[in-house]
């Protein structure tokens, strides 16, 4: 018996040592399919500090704290355990045999049988999570629907198997050895053997070890078999995949968007010329993707967390991060042996030995229905609101917006397949420098009912280093009714707080923002060009927005195009004023007044996740005296999108319930009278869901307000006459 777990043993170890090898050189070939990705090389040393942090620190899994401890444990054992694997190795032909020096030393040994014992625990409780959240019972509201699970069990039991074997051995070991010091935590397994002869203990060693090494084996061995099997390749890739994320620094791919490519350089609209005419604008192809998008969809782990964040999936949408990616990887992976073998030259040539399959699968659109044999639907792709929820979840930094966004570029650019919603957004974004397709000479009307003038630069002043800060007013805050109050709210705070302050009027233009996120990059160059020549005509320099994508826009993708300006959301420099004592916020004197209210806030997606402004919001709201500030249950990084972004405020919602509306009843739950927002699409969006809510009989007394009028209604009692 022992000469049969000798050959076994040593036979699946060589076979899967080639096999292994085989599929290393294959994925990386696949990989090496991809557009380059500049920029991931970057600083290394910040690189590999987030990679340690990510790695030990499990960071970006701590929003589910029992199955990140859990995953720690395993994820600490597949590696720590490896000198078990060496033992086993050794106890094929030598049931005494140790590790040289460490082997018997006891610090080790401790370790050894600890760290066991939390990997068994631990993928037990990873299985039964599994179990407990199955699709079985909870349908697509579970984060593992869709997710494929036979390769998920043959990891568990993988796992599980070889644990027990470690656990065992060690059992046995005692059993031969004696020496309860040794085994603290195995020793009464080894009693299990007590009426077991010697020799027949030795030769359990024998079999035990064999077996636990063919089981360590063949699961790379299966591996090599599934390139595209992510639960488990992702305990390899996720090391490079984390260490050449977009941002060095370990900050998520959110904030600006990853720019337009050709050849791994950025497409500047300006040059047209100097554009091969056959050039990929986006990802039209699978290999128009970056290597590092073929690197991010061979790392899914389809763990679902994704999934069990996003508002479009949350409300019945059809689109799920997870099952987008997974469905690039297999369309990728399927269609490599096409491309590998030349492409179109090879599907011309029968003697390529290309596969039947693979010549049907570059067939297949990227983006197209199921008539058509799209490889993702048209409604997926332009279901997504770019919130980043996705990309906050990941444990693994895949960048599953700026994949999106490829895509819908080449629609947009290329195909001219989008929403025909959107065709209104960019003529009047053409036309007419905003959304709403109003005259830029009405700009200025925000500010007629003000009891004190706001200067204008190029009329009032001549530049603006004449003033503190540039008030960047935005589209939605010169000509949307809610969103003037806003605007109008601000600049009286400012006033009052003795900040002087001027703004653009007609020399304001759209910053892009919808025309980014809808693909047409070629409009938003065109936008940001022209707002760029008049911030450095003006010599801008600081800048204060009320819109939460003007903000992210002026502030991330400016600097993009050569522009550095320093830019603050409205609620972080009104939330310095209050620190800084030049606005004094009082209670009312009735306590009816809005400040008096349980105020729950809205966390602006581009506001919140993708720029990391959680708190000044939330002072200032806390600094108004009598207020009771209940948070939602999603909220700060785990937020819940309000529908607008991704340009979905100007496109139908006509797939399964608003996304407004949901959040609406979740900010009707906390029991608030007040829905504080920072952002005009999101004051416009749950505006629209609270009207929906009441006319269905729910939050009659409640009102969508921004900070900045819940602070201006405690200033002004302040200035009021006793």
């Amino acid at each position: 018996m022992q000469y049969v777990a000798i050959v076994v043993a040593l036979g699946v170890t060589l076979l899967s040592l080639v096999v292994l090898a085989d599929a290393a050189v294959r994925m990386l070939r696949v990989i090496q399919l991809g557009q380059p990705a500049p920029g991931r090389l970057t600083d290394p040393r910040a690189r590999f500090v987030t990679l340690v942090r990510e790695f030990l620190g499990h960071t970006r899994m701590a929003k589910r704290p029992v199955v990140a401890v859990a995953h720690w444990f395993v994820m600490v054992g597949f590696g720590a355990l490896f000198f078990t694997l060496v033992t086993a190795y050794g106890q094929l032909f030598d049931a005494y045999w140790a590790l040289p020096v460490i082997g018997h030393w006891v610090p080790f040994e401790w370790f050894t049988e600890a760290i066991a014992w939390l990997t068994l625990a631990g993928i037990v409780t990873l299985t039964v999570t599994r179990q407990r959240q199955h699709p079985r019972a909870s349908g697509r509201w579970s984060r593992f629907y869709g997710s494929t699970f036979w390769q998920a069990y043959y990891v568990e039991f993988t796992i599980a198997t070889i644990a027990v074997s470690i656990l065992l051995l060690r059992g046995l070991e005692y059993r031969l050895f004696g020496d309860v010091l040794h085994f603290p935590l195995t020793a009464f397994i080894g009693s299990w053997f007590d009426g077991v002869s010697t020799s027949g203990v030795e030769l359990t060693v024998h079999v035990v070890a064999g077996v636990k090494i063919v089981v360590s084996w063949l699961f790379f061995t299966v591996l090599a078999w599934n390139l595209t099997m992510g639960v488990a390749w992702h305990r390899l890739l996720a090391f490079p995949n984390i260490f050449l994320k977009r941002e060095a620094d370990g900050g998520p791919a959110l904030g600006a968007a990853k720019p337009l490519t050709v050849g791994g350089e950025p497409v500047d609209f300006e040059k047209l010329e100097d554009l091969d005419e056959d050039a990929s604008l986006g990802a039209g192809k699978v290999e128009d993707f970056s290597w590092k998008a073929l690197l991010d969809f061979s790392t899914c782990t389809e763990c679902g967390r994704c999934q069990s964040q996003c508002p479009a999936w949350h409300t019945e949408k059809p689109l799920s991060p997870k099952l987008l990616i997974m469905n690039l990887r297999d369309h990728a992976y399927a269609k490599a042996p096409y491309l590998l073998a030349g492409g179109e030259d090879a599907a011309a040539d029968e003697q390529a030995g290309v596969p039947a399959e693979a010549r049907a699968e570059a067939d297949r659109p990227i983006v197209g229905d199921a008539e058509h044999g799209g490889v993702i639907d048209p409604d997926v792709l332009w279901s997504c609101t770019t919130c980043g929820a996705c990309v906050e979840q990941c444990p693994v930094d895949i960048e599953h917006v700026d994949h999106i966004l490829d895509l819908r570029r080449y629609q947009t650019l290329i195909e001219s397949e989008f929403p025909g919603e959107l065709n209104g957004l960019f003529r009047n974004l053409e036309k007419a420098g905003n959304p709403w397709g109003v005259n830029a000479s009405k700009r200025m009307d925000w500010a007629k009912d003000l009891s004190f003038p706001v200067r204008q630069v190029g009329a009032d002043v001549e530049s603006l280093d004449e003033v503190d800060w540039l008030f960047w007013i935005g589209c939605a805050g010169a000509f949307e009714d809610r969103a003037k109050k806003t605007t109008q709210a601000v600049a009286e705070l400012l006033h009052t707080a003795g900040v002087s302050f001027a703004v653009l009027g007609d020399g304001e233009t759209c910053t892009g923002d919808p025309a980014r996120r809808a693909g047409n990059e070629f409009l938003y160059q065109q936008l940001a060009a022209q707002n760029i020549d008049v911030l450095r005509e003006t010599k801008a320099v600081r800048v204060v927005s009320t819109c939460a994508h003007c903000f992210n826009t002026i502030k991330n993708e400016y600097a993009q195009l050569g522009l550095q300006l320093e830019v603050v959301h409205h609620t972080q420099l009104l939330n310095r004023l209050v620190r800084e004592g030049k606005l004094t916020p009082v209670a009312p004197a009735d306590g009816g007044a809005v400040a008096g209210r349980p105020v729950t806030y809205h966390d602006p997606c581009y506001l919140g996740r993708h720029n990391q402004v959680y708190e000044p919001p939330r002072e200032l709201v806390g600094s108004l005296p009598g207020v009771e500030l209940r948070e939602m249950p999603r909220s700060r990084s785990t937020s819940f999108c309000c529908g607008a972004g991704g340009a979905r405020m100007w496109m139908e919602e006509r797939i399964g319930t608003r996304i407004n509306a949901d959040r609406t009843a979740e900010a009707l739950a906390t029991g608030a009278e007040a829905i504080a927002v920072g952002c005009p699409f999101c004051r416009v969006m749950l505006s629209d869901g609270l009207t929906q809510a009441q006319s269905e009989g729910a939050g009659q007394d409640v009102e969508v307000v921004d900070v900045a009028q819940l602070l201006l209604s405690a200033v002004k009692r302040a200035d009021a006459p006793a």
